[in-house]
């Protein structure tokens, strides 16, 4: 029903207390019971406004009320060699930006990304919004133990069918970053990549506080945050005349007000250069997009590398990542440790 390493490692995401397997559900000791759907539990509260109609949809799909869409209940041997996940090609420009919009339903393969990570050696790493799993199969690539959560039934669902057909161990579950149903101190490393900046700074906080419970002391944060400061970003602050986000926008930070964010929920941070332009394509998938497209990868890359000797550029850049280390014992001066390039 379960994988055994999901057991050891959830929790309740009310009271975080441990989970047990209760007549084919996931039972804690206040009486909340959740449900497993082909082996994924479904740690949702009910009792909260959801961020994402998913949420809501998951929730429904779980308890039986609603039947899953067209493609969702597929098993994960059931794709056949070189087939492209049919949620996969739905949900490319959802999940990996607007310049995959020409390529829905058109992949002939999978994008993953290069994880600007040294190897996992075993370590475990845990995705907050994992959708369909692409940064976590690069992460169980590099050899970490692999956990993605996401609050979509629908996108774990495929990230486990493609993680079975590309041959890689990952794990995935249906949670909450608010709540985030994992025991403490479980993860060396919290990733997440174009999910926070979609929350209030409030929820993103509540999320940030969870990662730095659920981080062995020492762990770190890999965070990517958009840049109020961007060139892009100021044209689409611009665009909805500098209001305040709603529902699923875009928030954004200052590049002062995400580390000063991060050292007080996390501990010691950096920020480092994503990209420009846009807050998603990677280097990696370049060869995917149409050419029009690969040449802003191109000029965002090189614009990236040049930050990395005129710090200015990171005032400008549309998309940061944030690296923050939470404090051990005793290495509380530690620095942060820098990231590895990525190919």
């Amino acid at each position: 029903m379960i994988d055994p390493f999901l057991l050891e490692i959830v929790a309740c995401p009310w009271e975080g207390n441990r989970l047990q397997l209760d007549e084919g559900m996931l039972a804690c000791s206040a009486g909340h019971r959740f449900p497993i759907v082909d082996g994924i539990p479904v740690l949702l509260r009910d009792d909260v406004e959801q961020t994402h109609f998913q949420a809501t949809r998951s929730l429904t799909i779980a308890r039986g009320a609603a039947p899953p869409g067209e493609f969702e209940n597929r098993q994960a041997g059931e794709l056949a060699p070189g087939e492209i996940d049919p949620i996969v090609q739905a949900e490319v420009a959802g999940t990996n930006g607007i310049m995959y919009k020409p390529l829905i339903g058109k992949l002939r393969s999978y994008p993953i990304p290069d994880l600007a990570l040294p190897p996992g050696d075993g370590k475990r790493f845990l995705e907050i919004g994992s959708n369909w799993g692409r940064w976590c199969i690069a992460a169980a690539r590099l050899g970490y133990t692999v956990v993605g959560v996401d609050p979509s039934l629908r996108g774990v669902r495929a990230a486990s069918r493609v993680a079975a057909q590309l041959g890689v161990t990952a794990r995935f579950v249906v949670g909450d970053a608010r709540y985030l149903p994992i025991r403490d101190e479980t993860f060396d490393v919290v990733y997440s990549y174009s999910v926070l900046q979609h929350l209030s700074k409030e929820d993103a906080s509540a999320g940030l506080r969870h990662a730095h419970r659920i981080l062995r002391p020492g762990g770190m944060t890999m965070i990517q945050m958009p840049n109020a400061f961007g060139l892009r970003s100021l044209y689409h602050q611009a665009r909805r005349g500098f209001r305040p986000a709603r529902e699923f926008e875009v928030r954004y930070w200052t590049p002062a007000e995400l580390r000063r964010r991060f050292e007080e929920l996390i501990g010691p941070a950096r920020l480092t250069i994503d990209g420009f332009f846009s807050l998603n394509p990677q280097v990696a998938e370049r060869h995917l997009l149409p050419l029009r497209y690969r040449a802003v990868v191109t000029v965002s890359d090189t614009l990236k590398r040049w930050g990395e000797r005129f710090p200015i550029f990171q005032q400008v850049a549309d998309s940061l990542t944030v690296f923050a280390r939470k404090r051990g014992p005793a290495d509380d001066e530690a620095p942060v440790p820098p990231p590895r390039a990525a190919a």
